[in-house]
């Protein structure tokens, strides 16, 4: 039997230590009763793929799956299951390991106590993880097959490994380390941390000593310095580049200066481009950006604000924020008195709510999708619908937390699952669905529209009715009671019992 199979995997790779007799004792007492129970329907041996399921559910159950081609084997509830869905297959021992492979992409993922740790292999390059803390990535280089490995103990040790020598380092972290292309820089290199560090990223490189405190950086046509909080400052000039359809491009100076950050700042932003902008502040006192597309003053920064946006053509008047809110023009037209009401909308989006948070909706139009969100006290209840504008059919997905969660494809497939005590807060997510949701599924219903065939499952298959074009499957109480019937004829079993068996009549 391949759930043997999956404990040998385990005993091999995660030895067991040995039970006591009382332990050993009422394990042999359970397998005895499960055995005696399930016995009878075992010993029948159906094949889904004959069109017949085995049904001793929440024991024992193997089934056809509704909405998508494929079987699933249950065994005592949510305890294992394994999955078969085209080339993907799935086995599991809910929550503590889930091991999922796809063949036809190169697939492998395996989970221990999700998000515990993870393993993912995809192709050449896998990834395994442990709380985030400790993690190990490589990959496979197509011509040479050789790999660069990477290890991680954060935020204490970083490694790399690799055949091309210029991409290796070590960091340990504050004494001494170089790094590439991590943690958003090309370059990082540290001696006692923070006494001194140099990163780089393109072509701007800053120096830092007792960090953040004092810094210097230049490069791509830019200096400057600082002695942190006290004053800084920061000069470039214009440079020009050619992008990839050979157009030159003109990259704005600058001029940046700040005393007592963040009191005093004064800036001058894209010096030399059709959009220059100043910025005077001294906060909280005041605060005054001016552009030939935007112009903004604060007074008591940030309570009182006037904005005059020629670009998105609007205006707006903040008093005080972020209680009173009030927006007029064809770019953002808004009225917000928080927490009693607001009304925000332009013709791509709209933000409405009544009695923040008991009330709040969301709307994203951008061709071809329509987004509608409807929230109420949070996460407590939520509507989304996702709509193709170009064909009018669309998704929805309805949040009662932690009661339920339902689903409807773009087909007009759709899925209800009662409890749902995760999934409300990571929506789409298929390593929780794999590993946590048949914990607590107590109720699941399936309604797949293009084949017509339908499922629901109560108490992880105790009661468990399948129905497709001409066949109806019903069982229930660990499948002593079980109904088939199909255009050939109809049966009824009682503690694995057939007493009924009626064949439909021969057509003439």
């Amino acid at each position: 039997m391949n759930f043997l199979k999956k404990l040998n995997f385990l005993q091999k790779y995660h030895p067991i230590p040995p039970l006591n007799r009382t332990f050993r004792l009422l394990a042999l007492l359970s397998f005895a009763i499960v055995l005696i129970i399930c016995f009878p329907a075992i010993a029948q041996e159906p094949s889904v793929d004959d069109g017949e399921t085995l049904d001793a559910g929440p024991l024992y159950d193997i089934f056809p799956l509704t909405l998508t081609a494929g079987n699933r084997t249950e065994i005592l509830g949510p305890l294992f299951y394994e999955q078969e869905s085209g080339s993907e297959q799935t086995w599991a021992l809910p929550p503590f390991f889930s091991h999922d492979t796809d063949p036809s992409v190169d697939l492998v993922q395996d989970d221990w106590l999700y998000p515990i740790m993870t393993y993912r292999r995809y192709g050449n390059e896998y990834r395994w993880q442990f709380i985030q803390l400790f993690s190990s990535a490589g990959r496979e280089d197509p011509g040479t097959f050789e790999e660069a490995r990477q290890v991680t103990v954060f935020p204490v040790y970083f490694q790399q490994r690799s055949p091309l020598t210029n991409d290796n380092y070590t960091a340990v972290v504050p004494f001494y380390g170089h790094l590439k292309h991590r943690l958003f820089r090309d370059d990082i290199f540290f001696v006692m941390f923070p006494a001194f560090s140099e990163t780089r990223r393109r072509d701007v490189v800053n120096e830092n000593y007792l960090y953040p405190f004092f810094n210097t950086r230049h490069g791509d046509g830019m200096h400057g310095w600082q002695f942190w909080p006290v004053v800084g400052a920061e000069h470039k000039i214009i440079t020009w580049q050619t992008n990839g359809w050979g157009d030159v491009i003109t990259n704005g100076g600058h001029d940046h200066l700040f005393v007592l950050w963040p009191i005093h700042f004064r800036q001058n932003n894209g010096i030399g481009t059709a959009d220059p902008e100043k910025i005077r502040a001294d906060l909280p006192l005041y605060y005054v950006q001016r552009s030939p597309r935007r112009d903004s003053t604060s007074v008591l920064w940030p309570l009182f604000m006037w904005i005059n946006d020629r670009g998105k053509k609007y205006r707006e008047w903040q008093m005080p924020w972020p209680l009173v809110i009030v927006a007029r023009g064809q770019g953002n037209t808004t009225t917000r008195v928080l927490p009693l009401f607001g009304r925000a909308h332009n013709n791509e989006f709209e933000d409405d709510f009544y009695l923040w948070p008991l009330y709040k909706f969301n709307a994203v139009h951008s061709a071809p999708l329509d987004r509608r969100r409807t929230r109420i006290l949070f996460f407590l209840f939520q509507n989304t619908t996702d709509t193709n504008t170009e064909t009018g059919r669309g998704t929805r997905r309805v949040d009662l937390w932690p009661l339920f969660v339902y689903h409807r494809d773009f087909d007009g497939s759709n899925r209800l699952q009662l409890i749902a005590p995760l999934e409300t807060f990571v929506p789409n997510n298929p390593w929780v669905e794999r590993d946590w949701s048949p914990l607590w599924s107590l109720w699941r219903a399936e309604n797949n529209v293009k084949t017509g065939t339908s499922s629901q499952s109560l108490l992880w298959n105790l009661y468990r009715r399948e129905k497709s074009p001409g066949t109806k499957n019903i069982s229930l109480l660990f499948g002593l009671f079980q109904y088939r019937s199909n255009p050939q004829e109809k049966t009824l079993r009682l503690f694995y019992i057939p007493v009924e068996r009626t064949k439909a009549a021969a057509t003439p």
